[in-house]
């Protein structure tokens, strides 16, 4: 993989990280939380997703090239 495409993928893990959060503190979050006990199913999959996305960019970034 190279940087650039791994540079890509941990932005977009951080900005659904970013979403991830904001779904997680809104209102029909704070409403599904009251009567579940968890928070949206939108809210869960925008913070898996942009974890394992990051996770993915930042660990293209942190091998080394062979050349």
């Amino acid at each position: 993989m190279n940087r650039g495409m791994s540079v890509a993928l941990l932005v977009i893990g951080v900005i659904l990280l970013v979403f991830g959060l904001s779904a997680y503190h809104s209102a029909s979050s704070d409403v599904s939380r009251f009567f579940t006990g968890a928070p949206t199913d939108k809210a869960l999959w925008l913070l898996i997703g942009g974890a394992a996305v990051g996770i993915v960019g930042f660990l293209g970034l942190a091998r080394k090239e062979k050349r």
